[in-house]
């Protein structure tokens, strides 16, 4: 990252149900932190840090893993590697002890709880456009950790306090666009200053990504109309990502990718077979998998080729994908056909990341599964490594754990046993 991160160093806060302070003299309170728009802006760039980087600890690092781990997408190469490839086993070997699960909850809540923290005090900015880019800010990774909790979890608390309650998934994911559509309104009156631009970490483009996270999570909720609103706002011309340096590292080159200890891709074909299966002369498997790689060399590549390589937000593919989606299930076969349709003719050289499938136009059946299994397939490919297909996998009702042919090892994972021992309102585990 360009730009210094000083949130560990200024405020810790606890998660869910805990609600003790640890005093550290050295440090600066939390209420000196948040009376000051500079104090805030620390605040929003130690969302970015929280999220993005620490290697094994990060939020980006454990939703890849379990994404792809749970679905046959990444293959364990390590098995002393053991909280991994017990994700990979999946069913009831996968405990509320297990790390990738532990990192994945407590990470994503301290995010959410930090992300709130600063939208309680954005008052405290008196510049209208540094409050704007404030709130624009902590709401998008207030969004992104509710999004990642929502994906893996059926449950989770909504608050800090004292025995949190918990609350259905697509709560999680409606409060999140409900903040994103204030944000979004908040932006539009009072375009962001000057000064918030020259201490936020550099990357992100706030209005493109507000939309862009509007439409994801109301699809997820299943709110169609609004999802592919929001997608149609989306400028795909424009990148929006998460910068990475040599001292901030890109968490999946830095633990998985850049080595063969952890993970790979489970193969060329990203461990789809079937209906599913990559079609032949896919450029996207070029862009994500290498031909033939070194006997040292991760098979994966993607968006993880390097210590600074960034990270994109979302794809233009996936704001396409989204509105195929959303048309599908509306019945209107011939839109969907339509926006699937960019992203299957879409080569590397018309798309800002140099991601393009290069395929031709759609060709099968004008009906409601046939569509949908195609939009399902192109997600797949066009998505890999980002942590959706879990989700993804629920979400088009593809084969469950214990099924013919599953192909995911569980449903949502267990609460982690940090949570459970400190807040009494944590709800039974899933069975699977």
């Amino acid at each position: 990252m360009k730009k210094s991160i000083l949130l560990a160093a200024l405020l810790t806060l606890g998660m869910g149900s805990c609600n003790k302070d640890y005093l550290n003299p050295s440090t600066a309170s939390q209420e000196q932190v948040v009376t000051s728009s500079d104090g805030l802006v620390i605040l929003c760039n130690g969302l970015q840090a929280r999220y993005t980087t620490g290697g094994l600890l990060s939020v980006l690092y454990n939703a890849v893993a379990a994404g792809g781990l749970t679905t046959r997408e990444l293959l364990i190469l390590n098995v002393g590697n053991i909280e991994e490839y017990n994700v990979s086993l999946g069913a009831g070997n996968v405990t509320n002890s297990n790390g990738v699960v532990r990192n994945l909850w407590t990470q994503t809540q301290l995010v959410r709880a930090n992300a709130d923290l600063v939208l309680q005090n954005a008052g405290n900015a008196t510049d209208a456009g540094t409050r704007s880019g404030i709130v624009a800010y902590a709401s998008i990774f207030r969004a992104l950790a509710l999004g990642t909790l929502a994906q893996f979890f059926e449950k989770a608390p909504l608050v800090t306090q004292e025995n949190a309650p918990f609350v259905d998934r697509v709560e999680l994911l409606r409060s999140a666009v409900t903040q994103l559509e204030a944000a979004a309104t908040q932006l539009t009156a009072a375009p962001v200053s000057a000064d918030f631009n020259s201490k936020i970490i550099s990357g992100i483009d706030l209005a493109n990504t507000i939309q862009a996270l509007i439409a994801r999570y109301s699809l997820q909720a299943g709110d169609y109309d609004k999802a592919i609103a929001a997608a149609g706002r989306v400028d795909l011309t424009k990148k929006s990502v998460f910068n990475f340096d040599n001292n901030s590292r890109n968490p999946l080159y830095d633990v998985a990718f850049g080595n063969r200890n952890i993970f790979e891709p489970f193969n060329t074909s990203l461990g789809l077979t079937g209906a599913l299966a990559p079609e032949p002369g896919d450029r996207r498997i070029a862009f994500y998998t290498r031909t033939n790689p070194a006997p040292t060399q991760n098979l994966g590549t993607g968006f993880y080729t390097a210590n600074d390589a960034p990270i994109p937000v979302y794809v233009p593919g996936e704001m396409l994908l989204i509105r195929a989606e959303a048309y599908a299930r509306k019945n209107d076969l011939t839109s969907a056909v339509a926006e699937l349709n960019k992203v299957r003719t879409k080569t590397p050289a018309t798309d800002i990341y140099g991601l393009g499938a290069g395929l031709p136009a759609y060709s099968g059946a004008l009906t409601s599964d046939a569509v949908l299994t195609d939009i399902l397939r192109n997600r797949l490919v066009e998505l890999a490594f980002q942590g959706f297909r879990l989700d993804d996998s629920r979400r088009f009702n593809r084969p469950a754990p214990g099924t013919t042919g599953a192909e995911r090892n569980r449903n949502f994972l267990p609460y982690p046993r940090v949570e459970r021992e400190n807040n009494p309102a944590t709800p039974a585990d899933p069975a699977i």
